[in-house]
């Protein structure tokens, strides 16, 4: 899983280095429920990330790499300068019915097959994001619109993903838990942490991730962490990057070293 489009960087998907005989899923990012001044628009999506990541790039990857998927994360932190916050519709069928058009709409221009969850900011009482989120994402996977849904909770934001998880999970594909928001530094650490977020997602589905020049683990040290993973009985099922962005900058490094780590693991 890498995210890509986030930071205005004029990334393009070709550079990225895809090896055969693994899933590589591209999630382009973000999909944003709000016009450009981040006012919010009850459901309507449109696509915010790197201009670089056209219909024709996604198109043109994904027929030279049968083995990629590409998605879309929804929301994200912030739209320039405007903090991105779950809000509850004042009509949830008609947030819902919106949604589902806007990102069908979406998906059939990109070439999407998928949507990735990446609300980060909550109200202090929220009721509405688990029914909305797993009602979408159900609606889009029986219309047959995508193939794959992820969410993307990290730790300030585990109880809201839980009851969606909790309610939703069968239709969920993988967790994209941003484990670099958790800010452990060593292998062993990372480990712990893991087990921790396995107990409250299923283990199975959660992958562990790493933010390239960011927060929490870095360097050869996640390797170390994703081997120890091994040592105590998880299977590393995959790897969730952020981002290629960071990454165009040090010739994809984390990326290859993550195929080949998943290609060659137990």
């Amino acid at each position: 899983m890498e995210y890509i489009g986030a930071t205005g960087v004029p990334v393009k998907l070709e550079a990225v280095p895809v090896e055969e005989g693994i899933d590589f899923h591209f999630i382009l990012s973000f999909a944003i429920d709000a016009d450009p001044s981040g006012n919010t628009q009850n459901g309507k999506f449109s696509p915010y990330w790197a201009d670089t990541l056209t219909p024709e790039s996604v198109a043109a990857m994904k027929k030279s790499h049968p083995n990629v998927k590409a998605l879309t994360s929804l929301s994200g932190w912030s739209l320039g300068d405007k903090v991105l916050r779950w809000y509850t519709p004042d009509d949830t069928q008609q947030w819902i019915s919106n949604a589902f058009s806007s990102l069908s709409s979406m998906a059939q221009q990109y070439h999407l097959d998928g949507i990735d969850i990446d609300y980060e900011n909550f109200p202090r009482h929220n009721s509405s994001f688990a029914y909305c989120i797993g009602e979408l994402i159900t609606l889009l996977k029986n219309q047959s619109v995508i193939s794959v849904a992820t969410i993307a909770p990290y730790h300030k934001t585990t109880a809201p993903y839980i009851e969606l998880f909790e309610n939703y999970g069968d239709v969920i594909d993988f967790v994209n838990y941003q484990f670099y928001t958790d800010k452990v530094r060593k292998p062993k650490f990372y480990v712990e942490a893991f087990k921790i977020r396995a107990g409250q997602f299923d283990k199975e589905k959660l992958l562990p991730s790493y933010e390239v020049n960011g927060r929490g683990i870095q360097g050869d040290a996640f390797f170390d962490a994703l081997s120890l993973l091994e040592e105590n009985g998880f299977g590393v099922n995959g790897v969730m990057i952020f981002s290629a962005d960071a990454s165009s900058s040090n010739d994809y490094y984390y990326e290859r070293k993550s195929q080949d780590f998943l290609l060659n693991s137990t």
